[in-house]
């Protein structure tokens, strides 16, 4: 009998938060949640800017937490999660800042562990990239240093199958390439190889890496598995 009730009960917050969700994407008709995304993207916040795009796909997946995931898309910006992602927020807020007409996508099978990414210009992060808790990912120095030097803009890139450890700064302008791993409390000024183990303030190379492909794929499997019967 308690078992029943507590399943009547999920399932009627899973409705409610169906409808807050759909109610949402009337309100911001740039906003597109999929079906079989989680519906705790309800307890999101959500602040979107005149023009702003933002496509959620299919099994991205969040904790119901009030505020625990933050998304801000600023006038004309795009933010894309990509299928089957997980932000995980239960360790920290997850806060994803799109600025004006900046561009964010997000590949699929992604782990997005109570970070902070932003985009002024465009962040493109590849397939089953995993971004530890509270590390940060920039495309742009977020203000003028003085009257003679204005911010600057350079598009980040991480490609796949990439670990960004806990506690990492990811600045404007890097490439990190397919595989390669970067240690806690880095902070990446200058591009990475593929299939590189970097570390260090700034991080620098210190050895290398095999493949990661089938291991991530497993664990993005697993992951799905362990995530399916949640909402």
């Amino acid at each position: 009998m308690k078992a029943a009730l507590i399943r009547l009960v999920l399932g009627a917050i899973q409705v409610f938060d169906r409808w807050r969700l759909q109610r949402l994407m009337r309100l911001h008709p740039g906003l597109s949640v999929h079906p079989e995304a989680s519906s705790n993207f309800a307890s999101a916040r959500f602040e979107l800017g005149h023009g702003a795009r933002v496509r959620i796909e299919a099994g991205v997946h969040t904790e119901r937490r009030r505020d625990g995931v933050r998304i801000c898309v600023g006038d004309g910006g795009e933010l894309v999660l990509g299928e089957a992602s997980w932000l995980r927020s239960d360790v920290a807020p997850v806060h994803l800042a799109v600025f004006a007409g900046g561009r964010l996508h997000v590949g699929r099978d992604a782990f997005l562990n109570g970070c902070h990414l932003s985009s002024k210009k465009k962040v493109e992060i590849g397939v089953a990239v995993m971004v530890g808790s509270g590390s940060r990912v920039f495309d742009a120095d977020q203000h003028p240093l003085d009257a003679a030097r204005p911010e600057r803009l350079e598009a980040v890139s991480i490609g796949d199958y990439v670990w960004i450890a806990s506690d990492v700064t990811v600045l404007r302008g890097v490439t990190i390439g397919s595989h390669s791993v970067v240690g806690a409390r880095s902070v990446v000024a200058r591009s990475i190889e593929p299939h590189v183990v970097a570390a260090g303030s700034p991080a620098k190379p210190l050895g290398t890496v095999g493949d990661r492909g089938e291991p991530m794929e497993e664990w993005a499997r697993q992951v799905r598995a362990g995530l399916g019967g949640l909402v």
